[in-house]
């Protein structure tokens, strides 16, 4: 087994890096099967937080104000990963927020990742459903707070165990993979954009779901070509 790893989790307003948010980020560094070092913030992310979100996650769009934003917090997140593999259930969808974080502050996160999730799925044919939750249930984890960062990434870390008992022979116990996640540095939006969002809103009379400064320069973009085929310019 990869003796050394950090455990990671994050719980964000979507699926999209996009265009979504980061509202919570857990991460443990474990050695030799125990957890040596912890790490867990909520996140501030500038926008609303959906109800949907709320029941899935028990997080409140209240529990967030005046939490750290992503860019304030990126660096001791990129610090206290290291050169440690990152580990954690469909471990991409993690690092692509997090690499975003990085990439628009001029960080860069190590890459070597292990999923427990492509080892369920190569180890457990058998078994029906692949989810963290799931997975717990059979082995019997217990799972904290399901769907909360921390708890969520030391329930990956313990899988891993379970699953390493299984099969240890499997490659996924000697070697990482590399985690491929293309991102470009977002650009703000800019003063005209800005004015001409703000002139169709008025025209129109429309209630932006994300606050014009919080948008990027391509979130912008799409807003406007949005507002302009629904309602004209």
């Amino acid at each position: 087994m990869i003796n050394r790893y950090v455990a990671l989790d994050i719980e964000t307003t979507g699926l999209n890096p996009a265009v979504d948010r980061i509202i919570e980020v857990g991460m443990a560094r474990v050695e030799d099967g125990q957890i040596t070092q912890k790490y867990s913030t909520l996140v501030y992310p500038g926008i609303s937080v959906s109800e949907r979100i709320t029941e899935l996650t028990g997080i409140h769009n209240e529990e967030l104000t005046g939490k750290p934003r992503i860019e304030d917090i990126i660096g001791e997140i990129t610090e206290f990963i290291g050169d440690w593999p990152v580990l954690g259930h469909n471990v991409i969808f993690d690092f692509s927020f997090l690499k975003k974080a990085a990439v628009n502050n001029g960080l860069t996160i190590n890459d070597d990742g292990i999923d427990t999730l492509k080892l369920a799925r190569r180890i457990l044919p058998e078994v029906e459903h692949k989810s963290l939750s799931f997975l717990c249930q059979y082995f019997n984890i217990d799972p904290g707070r399901s769907h909360r960062a921390y708890d969520d990434a030391v329930s990956a870390s313990l899988l891993y165990a379970k699953l390493e008992e299984i099969k240890p022979d499997d490659e996924g116990f000697s070697n990482t993979t590399k985690l491929v996640y293309t991102v470009k540095k977002d650009s703000p939006i800019t003063l005209p954009q800005k004015r001409y969002l703000a002139a169709l809103v008025e025209k129109h009379n429309i209630k932006l779901e994300i606050p014009m400064e919080e948008m990027t320069k391509s979130m912008a973009s799409r807003q406007i070509d949005t507002i302009i085929a629904q309602y004209g310019k």
